[in-house]
């Protein structure tokens, strides 16, 4: 791999002498590492144990395991059923950093969350009672993320589609506000050349301004005493140590020291003296990370109050809340999807709503309206708060769960429930088919489909 001289030049400039050779070889000559993040709602320490043979686990997360090799995961059912996410090991160092710092139920924003790794991560991390709105500014990843918080199942999560400036309504919202910026992705540089080959200093100079604008946005959505997590996938101090230095100096942040096991071997920052944590190749088992934790000042500024949510709702006809099993309140749209939105979160949904922020899903969706019928969601299906009392389950074998997913006509055995059915693989949802006897009708999702086996 040719590295550029630019960048090269950058590194050696802030990079301790003895490892810049370390360092450049790393990026060159180091093979990738394969790792997962299980979903321990959905899977426990036995299979986990069971499905994942030989796997060791990373050290700052419980929940994170490295594999020996990479397997074809698009053929593992259980990662359509949201039993375990595909995430590079240093991004998991934010579950330990929430662990450490949040200790009662928060509202978070995850500001660039696609596709849904840290999300994910966070959800799992917080404590119970806690929610999350994951927004991603374009639409298209957008429904990336929404897929992924889906599969994860958590009930209190929004999805929304907008630019850090839309957020401005929202002043004192959120407790905890991760900020996974758009960078010059020289962390990547080993695993994606295209990424070297889109590299400039330019470039780094263009993020760097963004990432000023965006913490500008979104800084006084974060209430006093709320933590921002800062992060990005690139080496250079311009967009890492220089953007914490500014939201210390300029807006009244502090960096907050986060304990590590010298095992980890997490690198020091390169310049200044705020608290960081770099995920550095030469030194850690993983790829690029810069991240930071900055605690806001407390004030006594009156939030600004949220907009009275505008809804295109109409009546629900049936009540269906005995499919899930918390308390939640209905909410039906003009397509005649329904939608379960929690009373611990509804406050939350009805401030995104009123701001007028563009919402893609919220809450756990139900179903749809047919006529006198009352079609399943998929969504549903995959929430860790669907009742196992709603719907009857049959179990599948490999052959036939791979069918599903392929969204492919197949016939379940004759003992199989009528109507709707959820397939299960080991015991995980896989989502819903109408088994009508003579065949099934798939209901897994066209857009999510498997295309190639």
């Amino acid at each position: 791999m040719n590295l550029p001289e630019e960048f090269l030049d950058s590194i050696r400039s802030v990079i301790p002498s003895e490892e810049y050779d370390a360092f450049v070889k790393s990026l060159s000559e180091d093979e990738q590492t394969t790792s997962i993040r299980v979903n321990v709602s959905k899977m426990n320490s036995e299979e986990v144990e069971a499905h994942f043979a030989n796997a060791t686990k990373v050290g700052w997360c419980d929940e994170g395991r490295y594999l020996d090799e990479r397997p074809q995961f698009t053929l593992d059912p259980l990662l359509h059923a949201g039993a375990y996410y595909v995430q590079e090991a240093s991004s998991m160092f934010i579950t330990h950093v929430i662990r450490h710092l949040i200790k009662e139920p928060v509202t978070c924003l995850d500001l660039c969350a696609s596709p849904g790794g840290k999300s994910t991560a966070a959800i799992s991390a917080m404590p119970a009672g806690s929610q999350i709105v994951s927004n991603e500014i374009d639409r298209r990843r957008a429904r990336i993320l929404a897929e992924n918080i889906t599969k994860w199942g958590f009930p209190d999560a929004t999805v929304t589609c907008n630019a850090p400036k839309d957020f401005k309504p929202l002043r004192h919202t959120f407790d905890l506000i991760i900020t996974d910026v758009p960078c010059s992705g020289e962390g990547m540089f080993r695993k994606d050349e295209g990424a070297v080959a889109d590299w400039s200093m330019a470039k780094v100079k263009g993020c760097a301004a963004l990432q000023h604008e965006i913490i500008d946005d979104i800084w006084n959505c974060l209430k006093p005493g709320g933590l921002l997590i800062y992060s990005t996938c690139t080496f250079n101090i311009d967009e890492d140590e220089r953007i914490v230095e500014y939201i210390c100096d300029s807006l009244g942040g502090k960096a907050l020291e986060v304990p590590v096991e010298e095992t980890w071997n997490i690198h020091k920052p390169l310049v200044g003296n705020n608290p960081c944590y770099r995920f550095m190749p030469h030194f850690t088992k993983g790829e690029g990370l810069f991240m930071a934790v900055i605690r806001k000042d407390d004030d006594d500024i009156v939030p600004m109050k949220a907009r009275k949510p505008q809804m295109n709702t109409i009546k629900v006809e049936k009540d269906i809340r005995n499919w899930v099993t918390t308390d939640v309140v209905l909410e039906q749209n003009k397509e005649g999807v329904i939608s379960a939105i929690s009373t611990a979160h509804k406050e939350l949904h009805d401030a995104i709503v009123g701001s007028g922020l563009f919402v893609l899903q919220s809450g756990v969706e139900l179903g749809m309206v047919k006529g006198k019928d009352i079609i399943p969601s998929h969504n549903l299906a995959l929430s860790t708060i669907l009742s196992d009392k709603a719907f009857a389950r049959y179990e599948v074998d490999m052959p036939t769960a791979l069918d599903y997913l392929r969204r492919q006509a197949f016939t379940l055995p004759a003992d199989a429930p009528k109507g709707f059915v959820i397939p299960t693989y080991r015991q995980h949802p896989l989502g819903f088919v109408k088994n009508l006897g003579n065949r099934c009708n798939n209901l897994y999702p066209q857009e999510w489909r498997i295309r190639k086996i």
